[in-house]
């Protein structure tokens, strides 16, 4: 058992309880724990919360988002990857045009996954009625809510990106009265209101078959975009067995490519070569050790991920245990190094988990990627789109290259822990490229130190950036900082948002413990 003790600046406490659910908003939370209280189970409760967190955390995710899950249903791990692939329109040709992948528009669109994602989950593990998960989020829709700080921030500032000559449907839903919601602002979202009252009714059918997909296609042929309704028609999420490695006495379970969990997976098996927990927790050989691992994780990553139909090298040769130790033997304990990739041989976002008390434990992230997405907003409908095609780069050849019907590099990862093949932790870091950065410190400040999650929550991050960049959070040490940059990383410090969010739900003997980020506005609920 970890130690009870709060080292760290914090604003939380963890919550104990038998029926649990920890999302980036009180309200979405909340709209989780009411499906539990009804008789739902962890599924319900996690989709009910990701449905309503399309409504009252837009900054980050949408109906038009992509998701990803890993479900304990009791007895076993299943995992899901709901991202959608690029329109069958997007020949390489088309992309000559650009010197790098568009972050905006119809060109960094691809099939937004979210709603097969609700749809999978209830049908094979939901309780409760599907329309009833819908009736939180068409509450707030409908009637307004309060918009909370954090989230005002973030509105206020990624808004800014979205010009209204070139937006003009983005501006007209998400900046009433010209101008971002400010804290404590009702917000009303009347036609995703009805969007999700026609999502419930027809079981996700109207988005990629019926009204909805038909508004998505005529608006996409009137404003110059590629997808059309028979690339909605054809996406389908898919049920996947996830990876995992050993690390000390635990399973650490990421979902296989296109997903960038692999990248957690292989800082971690770099630094098992290191016996961490005798190294001074919050030190300059603490930090330094597990940047060097990321960075060489990171290598591997951007090389190797992509559609899994189009991998070079297959995950298990990535994981191989004397590829991570030839890894691990690059890193220098004393200066900073910029790595290239290995050679093996072939062998903004919104993160939720939830509990009940009969053992079922999930793992959810839903993303736009950058903030409210492409600009993309379907008029008279609420949708906003993401642009997880930016994840896609131009190299040819590859396996990441942009081309049609495929699925881009995907930066959002659900993570799950087992030991000795029963469930222990359920989690995840929001953030971007900062995910696998966020797992490999949770895991290592929980597992090798015996912080309590919280703890491991509130201590202060590090993140990898380019080349010997790294960013650091207030709260480090000066010295320690000093330290790091006499080694040769380049040290900048950076703002608490730039850290991600993390959500954890930890299985205790009887019951389990939530612990929530306070960079984030969201708590941890249960009963």
């Amino acid at each position: 058992m970890f130690e009870w003790k709060f080292k760290y600046n914090s604003q939380r406490m963890p919550i104990l309880a038998k029926n649990l659910v920890s999302t980036s908003h009180p309200l979405a939370a909340e709209a989780g724990l009411k499906m539990l209280r009804i008789g739902g189970n962890a599924v319900d409760a996690a989709i009910a919360s990701a449905i309503t967190l399309t409504v009252v955390e837009p900054v980050n995710n949408g109906i038009g988002s992509d998701a990803f899950a890993i479900i304990w249903d009791g007895n076993k791990l299943h995992g899901l990857n709901a991202s959608g692939k690029s329109p069958s329109g997007w020949t390489r040709e088309h992309f000559n045009q650009y010197q790098s992948m568009p972050l905006l528009g119809w060109d960094a669109v691809t099939i937004p996954g979210a709603v097969s994602a609700w749809v999978e989950l209830s049908k094979r593990f939901g309780n409760v009625k599907f329309e009833e998960l819908f009736k939180p989020a068409i509450h707030y829709a409908k009637n307004g809510f309060l918009i909370t700080p954090i989230t005002a921030d973030l509105w206020k500032t990624v808004s800014r990106v979205y010009k209204k000559k070139k937006f003009p449907s983005f501006y007209k839903v998400f900046m009433p009265n010209g101008k971002a919601p400010q804290p404590g602002e009702v917000f009303k979202f009347p036609a995703q209101a009805k969007t999700l009252e026609l999502i419930a009714e027809t079981c996700g059918n109207a988005f990629y078959h019926g009204k909805l997909a038909d508004k998505i296609e005529n608006y996409s042929v009137k404003t110059g975009g590629i997808i059309r309704k028979e690339d909605l028609e054809n996406h389908t999420p898919i049920w996947v067995n996830p990876l995992d490695i050993k690390y000390r006495n635990i399973n650490i379970h990421e979902l296989p490519p296109n997903g960038q969990g692999l990248t957690a997976l292989i800082a971690l098996g770099i630094l098992r070569n290191y016996d961490l927990g005798n190294i001074k927790i919050d030190s300059v050989d603490f930090y330094h050790l597990q940047i060097e691992a990321m960075k060489l994780a990171f290598e591997d990553a951007y090389r190797y991920i992509s559609d899994t139909d189009f991998l070079e090298i297959k995950p298990s040769s990535l994981l191989n245990r004397n590829y991570l130790k030839k890894r691990a033997n690059m890193i220098d304990l004393e200066n900073a190094q910029s790595f290239k990739f290995g050679t093996p041989k072939n062998s903004d976002t919104v993160y939720l988990t939830s509990a009940d008390k009969n053992g079922m434990m999930v793992s959810y992230i839903q993303s736009n990627y950058f903030a409210f997405g492409s600009g993309i907003v379907i008029p008279n409908t609420g949708i906003s789109l993401q642009n997880r095609g930016n994840c896609f780069n131009l190299q040819k050849g590859h396996p990441n290259e942009v081309g049609p019907s495929k699925r881009p590099y995907h930066t959002i990862i659900p993570a799950f822990i087992t030991k000795k093949g029963h469930p222990l932790m359920s989690f995840g870091v929001m953030g971007g490229t900062f995910q696998p950065q966020g797992h490999t410190q949770m895991i290592t400040r929980i597992f090798d130190y015996n912080q309590n999650p919280q703890a491991a929550i509130d201590a202060p991050r590090w993140r990898v950036m380019k080349g010997l960049q790294v960013a650091v959070e207030h709260g480090f040490e000066e010295k320690v900082i000093h330290e790091l940059v006499k080694r040769g990383h380049k040290v900048s410090k950076a703002h608490y948002s730039q850290f991600g969010g993390a959500q954890i739900i930890y299985k205790l003997e009887q019951g389990y413990l939530a612990a929530s980020d306070s960079r984030k506005d969201g708590q941890a609920v249960g009963f």
